[in-house]
């Protein structure tokens, strides 16, 4: 597929790249070549073969969700920082 100079200038407007003009060939060249290899890809023969949404059928490995006891207040607070009164001491943000 040929792609030009303005198709490379509209592709980096509509994604915000400012291009210097060193960069606009090789830029058009690149997308020249990848839009050529998509397009290769319209001559296979794909009778036959279902569309796939997932390339290898797993599934997730899921766990039983049971309550369980968490941490207590002191083991929370010891590698803290700073500590006090039974809370997490942090710096003001207002």
């Amino acid at each position: 597929m040929k792609v030009t100079r303005e198709d490379v200038l509209r592709c980096a407007r509509l994604t915000n790249l400012s291009l210097t003009e060193a960069e606009i060939e090789p830029m058009r060249q690149d997308m020249e070549t990848l839009l050529s290899h998509a397009e290769s890809l319209d001559s296979l023969d794909l009778d036959g073969v279902e569309p796939m949404y997932q390339g290898l059928p797993l599934a997730l490995p899921r766990r039983e969700d049971v309550p369980r006891p968490g941490l207590s207040q002191a083991e929370a607070l010891a590698n803290a920082p700073e500590a006090e009164r039974g809370y997490f001491k942090v710096p003001k943000v207002l």
